[in-house]
């Protein structure tokens, strides 16, 4: 994709600028380097609400395990690495949240709420099991990406959905939700752990829509100001 070599790119010319700043090189042969143009766009393909409600329902009518990893990835919005990688020590209570620890992307350890619904499912895919990885593969080890990616397009294909879905699509589908159902953009990045809010807005299919615009918002919170 475009915005993969555009970033590599980026890395390239960075760590290139670096060494000839050091003296390392004497010149930078990545500074003339033309980046592809990425569009504003994400082209990542996501579920709709209807579509995500089905997927959800076909998850139910599953195993525990894959009806888990879907709430997981779709209410919370992780990445595959977050989910997968995460414990049964990880989870927990604060402030009257069940919460669970991940480790997202650069390291950074994080703590994010589980919806009731979630914390339900969880518990009874986790069962009398005290310690380990929460999501198993079919061997007993730690579930890793494929099957994940597998569960994730079985679910999809049994709900009439015919789009190629990953479970990144879970993700974007998350993010596209929370900004359709109004949640504010600021509390939708931090809930994704984008670092630019610039990649949260990529989502966000109805930013153009006039029906949000600010002007009706700020003239109704003005509305019973007084002089």
């Amino acid at each position: 994709m475009r915005s993969t070599v555009a970033r590599r790119l980026s890395t390239l010319a960075s760590f290139y600028r670096y060494c000839e700043q050091e003296g390392f090189v004497e010149r930078n042969p990545a500074l003339n380097v033309r980046r592809p143009k990425v569009d504003y766009e994400s082209r990542t393909l996501g579920l709709d609400r209807n579509e995500l409600g089905a997927f959800l329902v076909q998850a139910g009518l599953g195993s525990a395990r894959d009806h888990a990893l879907a709430l997981v990835l779709a209410l919370n919005g992780l990445r595959i690495s977050e989910a997968l990688g995460a414990d049964i020590a990880d989870l927990d209570f604060e402030r009257g949240h069940r919460t669970l620890k991940i480790v997202r992307k650069g390291g950074k350890r994080a703590t994010v709420p589980r919806a009731p619904r979630t914390s339900r499912v969880l518990d009874l895919y986790i069962g009398e099991r005290t310690s380990g990885p929460i999501f198993l593969g079919a061997k007993g080890e730690r579930m890793d990406r494929y099957a994940a990616d597998r569960t994730v397009k079985r679910l999809a294909c049994r709900a009439g959905i015919t789009k190629r879905i990953s479970p990144h699509s879970l993700r974007h589908s998350f993010i596209t939700a929370a900004l359709d159902a109004g949640v504010p953009l600021r509390d939708v990045q931090e809930a994704a752990s984008h670092s630019d809010p610039r990649t949260t807005m990529r989502y966000d299919r109805g930013r153009g829509s006039l029906d949000r615009h600010a002007t009706y918002i700020v003239a109704t919170f003005l509305a019973g100001a007084s002089r």
